[in-house]
């Protein structure tokens, strides 16, 4: 019997994937679990992370106790949000933009 790691990319171990654009409004979201339940505490948190991150180099953030691996090309906002307790590195965020860095300009 083969074993599963407990780093294997699931939707339970990535709460949001969020795209917004170079002014930080949504474009697409998918909430997976009820961390912000409501679309005004999303829209928030969108926001939240958008100010924090558009204007950086940097590709990981913790915000608001959630590990946000983000990635920009040309005027959109790529982000997957995950668990503070997952590894960026080794679990299940980084893992998403999977063989396709080239998609994002990476």
């Amino acid at each position: 019997m083969e074993a599963v790691s407990p780093q294997e990319p699931s939707l339970y171990t990535v709460k949001a994937v969020i795209i917004l654009d170079n002014d930080g409004d949504r474009l697409f979201a998918k909430y997976y679990d009820d961390t912000y339940p409501s679309a005004k505490e999303q829209k928030a948190f969108e926001k939240n992370i958008f100010n924090k991150t558009h204007r950086t180099d940097s590709e990981i953030a913790l915000l608001e106790g959630l590990t946000v691996v983000y990635k920009s090309s040309i005027d959109l906002y790529f982000y997957v949000i995950g668990s503070s307790h997952e590894n960026e590195v080794d679990g299940g965020t980084q893992g998403c933009w999977g063989g396709h860095p080239g998609m994002l300009g990476g």
